[in-house]
This record gives structure tokens, sequence and C-alpha cells, in this order.
């Protein structure tokens, strides 16, 4: 037996024992977590999942110091490669069942957004989790999910987990159906229900400079993701991102504990995708590829070694390990996404191509991260303007006496996706300017942009069947950016994607806005390949980013 402290919606301390397999004495390497000066026993890693080889260790009880983790190193000569279980292949879906009985899962809990709810997903997991999980088990479904999430729907997810963990006991697995939402809700709700931060501060695990970023003490209940768009890749990455409504920003919660404990890509979740949704999630795969290859080589991150390798971000730079999962999205995504977009229920094979396209950038860029491009969407999305709704995507229904965070959407939603790709030609101008990094880093970044205008350069040649097209050399040579950027902005005029921010309803008044609301995202822009990223050249980035 173990035990593991959960929060009520009053917030009360309550304790309770569950059964996750051999008792916490006898996992080797487990040790006790201090919260509040109270002893607490986590629960034990699920080792005997098939798929998750390797043990899971449980920090101890020592504390570790933010502000002073980082050692007198200059540079960190190290990367590692957080990995990420995967299964791969039409009707996937239908094999979850098994994954509940193989670790004799009774108490179920399942994240799924309203829309898919009504879809063949949606029936598929229930079928299969109704014909092989424990003949006793029983499935709490919570369906209030919000797109685009913010710190009030974590919030109200949180206290579901938790409510419900109160009453009934532990759950013995968490599953999420849906997009990069609904996968990070409940990564959220599974972090605060197994490890309430101390005095129940919502704040307390979120990324700083908005929350205090205290590290995750141990291992969660068992995640299955199940996306249902080739888009964010959260089924492979243990990053969870919300809209701070109080502070008008993006933030989010990062550690490798958040990580799934097996992702499901299925492409047949994907044939009912709305073109507007495999549109923008698809863009994002293709920023997540083309920013975390042109980031800042993780040797020369910021910071340089931590004091402990459990201090070393998720987010480390560019590296050989991350290279290859980010080139070979970039190359898929190039390839495939017009396809996808095109006809997404219809073209197979574009489908299945999207869907690893998506898990090999969620691998490569949970392992050096992300930039600009994604820095300053943040901002875009959180200060959307004049009520903006991104064409295709369902508008919420009237909120109800239950959900009071429904209300909060009433400022408008920019798409991911959009917000990030509307951003990425002047971002991409600006890292890719020849005589602004210098050294043996300039050679490293240009040769990078360089590669990856010819990428998108050499698909859309082949899309186009002309060859006289592709930039010329003096071209890439002397302008990398400008190369890159150009090839960005010809695939968002193919798949009609709206170009320069101002469509989106800003103008030069709003510069210092966006700016200050980029300036908090240093966990992502320390890792521009081009320095200094602070407020003046910020406001020059989103000056630039106006009209494209």
């Amino acid at each position: 037996m173990s035990l593991c402290p959960i929060v009520t919606r009053k917030y009360r301390a309550v304790w309770f024992s569950s059964l996750h397999g051999p008792s916490a004495s006898h996992i080797q390497g487990s040790r006790s977590i201090w919260i509040n000066n109270v002893k607490v026993e986590p629960k034990p890693p699920h080792n005997r999942f098939p798929c998750l080889k390797a043990e899971c260790h449980v920090i101890g009880k020592r504390a570790f110091s933010l502000t002073s983790s980082l050692s007198s190193v200059p540079n960190d000569p190290i990367c590692e490669l957080a990995t990420s279980s995967l299964r791969y292949g039409p009707s996937s879906t239908s094999e979850i069942g098994h994954d509940l009985e193989y670790i004799n899962a009774k108490r179920i809990i399942l994240f799924v957004d309203p829309h898919i709810q009504t879809l063949r997903p949606y029936n598929d997991v229930m079928t299969s989790i109704a014909r092989y999980a424990p003949p006793d088990h029983a499935v709490d479904v919570y369906n209030k999910i919000r797109v685009e999430p913010s710190n009030i729907s974590f919030q109200h997810a949180i206290d579901y987990m938790s409510t419900r963990t109160a009453k009934h006991g532990a759950y013995d697995a968490v599953i999420a159906l849906g997009g990069g939402s609904t996968i990070d809700t409940a990564k959220a709700a599974n972090l605060y229900t197994c490890h309430p931060p101390p005095n129940y501060d919502f704040y307390a695990y979120v990324n700083p400079p908005v929350g205090s970023g205290l590290p995750v003490p141990g291992p969660l209940t068992p995640l299955f993701a199940i996306p249902t768009t080739a888009g964010t890749g959260s089924e492979t990455t243990g990053v969870a991102i919300f809209d701070d409504i109080p502070t008008k920003s993006k933030t989010g919660i990062a550690s490798r504990f958040l990580k799934p404990t097996l992702g499901i890509v299925d492409p047949k979740n994907m044939k009912s995708l709305p073109n507007s949704v495999a549109k923008y999630s698809g863009i994002d795969v293709l920023c997540h590829a083309l920013e975390s290859y042109t980031a800042i080589p993780y040797s020369l991150r910021p910071g340089g070694r931590p004091s402990s390798p459990i201090l070393r971000p998720a987010y480390q730079g560019s590296n050989p390990i991350s290279d290859v999962w980010s080139l070979q999205a970039l190359q898929e995504c190039t390839e495939y996404l017009p396809r996808m977009v095109a006809d997404p229920g219809g073209d197979e094979e574009a489908r299945n191509k999207m869907c690893l396209a998506a898990s090999s950038a969620g691998m490569g860029f949970g392992n050096a991260g992300v930039h600009l491009c994604h820095g300053m969407s943040y901002a875009v999305a959180s200060q959307v303007k004049g009520g903006y709704w991104t064409k295709g995507y369902p508008v919420p229904a009237a909120p109800d006496d239950d959900v009071e965070f429904v209300g909060d959407d009433k400022h408008g939603l920019v798409a991911h996706g959009l917000s990030v790709s509307i951003n990425a030609p002047s971002v991409f101008r600006f890292t890719g300017m020849p005589g602004k990094i210098g050294g043996s880093a300039e050679v490293y970044s240009r040769d990078r942009h360089v590669q990856c205008a010819m990428i998108l350069a050499n698909a859309r040649s082949r899309r186009q069947h002309v060859a006289t097209l592709m930039p010329s050399e003096k071209a890439l040579k002397d302008q990398p950016g400008h190369a890159l950027a150009n090839e960005l902005l010809e695939l968002m005029h193919l798949l009609d994607i709206p170009v320069g921010i101002r469509s989106l309803g800003y103008n030069e008044s709003d510069i210092d806005e966006l700016a200050k609301g980029t300036l908090p995202q240093h966990r992502v822009t320390k890792l521009s390949p081009r320095h200094p990223v602070e407020l003046d050249q910020l406001k020059e980035l989103f000056h630039d980013a106006l009209d494209g």
C-alpha cells in the first residue's frame, strides 16, 4: 500500500491508500517526500507497463534551489534524451483496454473534449475499456475541456479529479483523448492530484517568472495520451501550456514526470479533423521542427551546466539527438501537410505521415525546445483583440451552472498554430540575419537556416514541378533568414494562413504590450540563436510581424 496526498475542492488535505503494485518500501530507490512538514510516500513507478522499460526514480528529501542551481561551469557539455513511449498505427486506439488490463487499472479517469465525445474515437476507447479492462473497473469522464486551456480551466479539472479521488480512492490510470488542450489538461490534473504543492498554491509548479517553478517531486499516475490532432506532440512531451488570465500571458509547467506513460498515435482518429484544425495543428508541427533545429546549441545555452542532472532543463537547445527527430518531422511536414489540409479524411498516406511528423517533432522540441516563434505567440494569443475567433474553430456553448470557466472564452481565440506561424517569418529574418552572432556559432546558425530553407524549397519545387524557382546560392549565403522566411510565406499562402498580426486586429499601438507580454517567456526566448532578445529586440520583431 502506498500513500499519496490529494486535495479536495475546499483544499483540505486528505490521505488515501492506493493499490499501485508493490509498496513503496519494496521499490528500489523510492524515497519519502516532505510536503508541509508531512512525510509522504510517493506512488511507486509503474514499471510493469511493457513500453516503459527504464525505472522512474523519485526525487528524495533534498530541496533544490532554482536560484542557486548553476555550477561555475560556463557551458553545459551534456545533453539528454527523455524518451517517449509511442504506439503507432491505424486502430491502435482499440488496444487501450489491454493496457489497462495489464496494469490492473480498476479506477480510470478519461479526459475528453465534448466534440470528440460525439465521434468514433471516443466510442473506440469506451468499447475497448468495456471489453478488456478488469471486470470491476469504473470510468469517470471529464469533458469540460477549454480550447487553449487557462489557469481557471486547469483548476476546474484539478478540482474534479481531486474531489473524485477523495470520495472514491486513487485512480489507477489517466486517459487523455483529444488535442493538445485535452492532453495538457490531463497532465495538470494528474500532477496536482498526486502532488499537491505547498499551501496548495496553483503557481508553485508553474514556470518562472509567472510561477515559482518548483520541481515536480516524483512520478504520477500512468497517463495514456491518445491525440486526435496531428499538431502539438503533447503525447511525447513533459509540458502543459495554459493562458494565465491574471497576467494576460501564456505560460506552462515543464517536467519530465509529466510525460505520458504511453502515447497512442492512431491516424484513424484524425479522419474527421476539420480542415482548419488540420491546417493550424500541422503548421505548429512545422514550427516545432524549425525552431528546435535552429535553436541555440545545447553547449551554448545560457545558464551553463546545472549542479545536478535533475535540474537540467527539458528545453536544452539543439543537440545531436533532437536533430534527428526535428529533421525527420521537417521533411515529412513540408511534403505532406498541404495534402492533409486538402483532404484530412481521404488522403490516408498524408494523414499517416503527419501523425508521425507530429510525434517526431514532439520528441525533437521536447528535448531541444522552441524559441521566438512560440515565445511571441503566447502574447499574440493571450492579448487577442476585438473578439477575434479563428475561422473554422467551434465557438463554446453558453456556460452552464457547473462550468464557471467557459465564460472566459469571451475574449476570443487565436488558434495556437496560427499564433505561432504568423510570427515565424519575422523571427527567421531576425535569427538568420548575417553578422549578428559571430564566430563558429554564426556558421552553425547560418547553415541550419540554409538547410531548412532548402527543405521547404525542394518540397515547393516538387509541388509546382518547376525547379527554376529554387532560391539562388547567393541568396541563401547572403540572407539565409530571408530565404527561410520567404519559403515559409509561400507555404502559408498555399494553406491560406493569415499573414501578419495586423490581420488579427493588432496595430502599431499594441507593440509595447505584445513585447512586454513576451518578456516572461524566458524559458523559450533564451533558446534563440541570436542574442540579446530583450524588450527593444522584441518590439522590432513585432513591428516586422505586423504585415508578415
